[in-house]
């Protein structure tokens, strides 16, 4: 089992785990809606969004309907808990093929699809970045190296990891068949376990195999996840031999070949995106599912992540079109280790800081330190300077102790900026369905849905503004005195200040945030 817990991280942190229910209540209580908790209050370092509902903003009325583009892998808009919240572009005329606001895209009602075709085909998965660069062996690309060594090394562990999940299966179903074979109790839980009563020794080693594994909290699902997961690897992600972007039939080295894609904005795997858009603006209190952060905000779903990673021009253009078409702030719960088109998204990031919207990026599930070793998309330019409208989000844990930092996330005193909640947050999933994700890709839209609220009745803030008010805002955390820090590679990990993780050393509260905004901006 411990040769596969890499794996069992990397679905813990996508969500698979804990799986999609059509219920919140089949979640533990303790994870529904933590992230809106306040400290004091509840006992949970959540953001004290209830808080500031419940006092600052009783008597209030919003100024502003706040539009939030989320650049993801789709967003199922049809969601029960997202009824009413969907950006609706008013300058076309849905379903009747033409472009009716002449931006080259035609019936973007909601949003668009920039991995897609017209024939409404879309693409599943593809390579990692790093992969593409290799395959093309052009041994004179900048990035040529690094994506090598980053391709062999993943190549490698993959390839080792289906031999351990081989190996253990063999072993795990040899164990439940000689039980079932000698007892005739079919074994899937430690509680089948039980009903198991022999002197015979072969029975009890199975019997002690099975225990021992349940009692590290395996079950036989995880071993189904395991496989698809380490499959996608070594079919998608890492097959030289696999290229979807024939579906979309554009040049994606060709910033100007723009007008591809289509209006399906949803796609065939919108978990993640409904997820993020749960989280920023599930309705609240509406006696279904959670409550968002954000009430008066409208999501515009811009579909350019699958399976896989990004290409530069498709998170170039999605920012611009969001630009373009009115949002004001664009959550990006996305990243890759390789850039080779990132001018394309430098130009799209200064276009949006150019016209004042606000950007908030997941700084990554790789446990890295990006002060050193630099993620992408990046909150630095290639000529070394830094925008101004960027927020990096690492993730968080619900209890004050030495976990509180997540172990999977990205940190960095110099480029990560803040933190939020990011393990185990009950949220949307698609065809009304929920799930319980952990990453920095939730921890992203909790800062996202703040600063929506703060924005909805302080629309004169400036994206710099905001950020200034969100770090300064922050809960500092002063106990414990230190954290673990995040690392998904040493066994045992070393300790810092939670200060030292970030830029602002702080969590995100929506409580502090709207009083300090209340006593710097009411008087204006």
């Amino acid at each position: 089992m411990k040769k596969i817990c890499a794996l069992f991280i990397s679905l813990w942190i996508t969500g698979i785990i804990a799986g999609q229910e059509k219920d919140v209540k089949s979640f533990d209580p303790k994870n529904l809606n933590w992230y809106n908790k306040d400290l004091n209050l509840d006992k949970v370092i959540g953001t004290s969004v209830d808080k500031a509902y419940n006092s600052i903003l009783q008597n209030r009325t919003p100024k502003k309907t706040v539009i939030v583009a989320v650049i993801d892998g789709g967003v199922d808009i049809y969601h029960e808990d997202l009824a009413g919240v969907i950006w609706v572009n008013q300058d076309e005329i849905p379903a009747n093929n033409i472009d009716d606001d002449k931006n080259g895209y035609i019936d973007d009602i909601n949003g668009w699809n920039f991995i897609g075709n017209k024939d409404n085909q879309n693409v599943l998965f593809e390579n990692f970045e790093y992969t593409r660069i290799v395959k093309q062996q052009n041994v004179n690309d900048v990035n040529y190296t690094k994506a090598k060594s980053l391709y062999d090394k993943e190549l490698q562990k993959r390839q080792t990891e289906n031999k351990n999940i081989e190996r253990f299966e063999k072993v795990y179903l040899e164990a439940k068949s000689i039980i079932l074979k000698n007892t005739g109790i079919d074994v899937k839980s430690k509680s089948d376990l039980e009903k198991v009563k022999s002197n015979d020794n072969r029975i009890l080693g199975a019997k002690d195999f099975l225990s021992k594994r349940y009692s590290m909290g395996f079950k036989e699902e995880q071993l189904t996840s395991f496989k698809k997961l380490n499959s996608e690897y070594l079919d998608y992600f890492l097959n030289t031999g696999f290229n979807p972007r024939n579906i979309v039939g554009d040049d994606p080295a060709n910033m100007q070949d723009r007008n591809y894609g289509n209006n399906d904005v949803k796609g065939p795997r919108s978990s993640h995106g409904t997820s993020v858009s749960g989280i920023i603006a599930g309705v609240r209190n509406n006696n279904i599912g959670i409550n968002g952060i954000a009430r008066d905000v409208k999501i515009m779903a811009i579909r350019t992540t699958p399976s896989g990673d990004e290409r530069d021009k498709d998170v170039a253009l999605a920012i611009m079109y969001a630009v373009d078409n009115g949002a004001d702030i664009i959550n990006m719960s996305f990243g890759k280790q390789v850039s080779p088109q990132k001018s394309f998204v430098d130009m799209a990031v200064k276009y949006a800081e150019e016209h004042k919207v606000l950007l908030i990026h997941a700084a990554g599930n790789y446990g890295f330190n990006i002060d050193v070793l630099e993620t992408y998309p990046s909150d630095r330019y290639l000529d070394g300077t830094e925008p101004s409208n960027w927020l990096n989000v690492g993730a968080s844990d619900q209890t004050l102790d030495k976990k509180l930092p997540a172990i999977f996330s990205n940190y960095g005193a110099k480029h990560v900026d803040i933190f939020a909640p990011g393990v185990e947050l009950v949220t949307l999933d698609s065809c009304n369905s929920y799930s319980m994700p952990s990453g920095t890709s939730v921890s992203a839209p909790v800062v996202t849905g703040i600063a929506a609220l703060v924005l909805s009745y302080y629309p004169q803030l400036t994206p710099s503004e905001v950020i200034q008010l969100l770090m300064e805002s922050s809960y500092k955390v002063t106990k414990p005195k230190k954290v673990l820090i995040p690392d998904l590679e040493v066994p045992k990990r070393k300790k810092t200040m939670f200060k030292e993780l970030s830029k602002c050393g702080g969590i995100v509260n929506a409580y502090n945030a709207l009083l300090l905004a209340k006593e710097r901006y009411d008087k204006q």
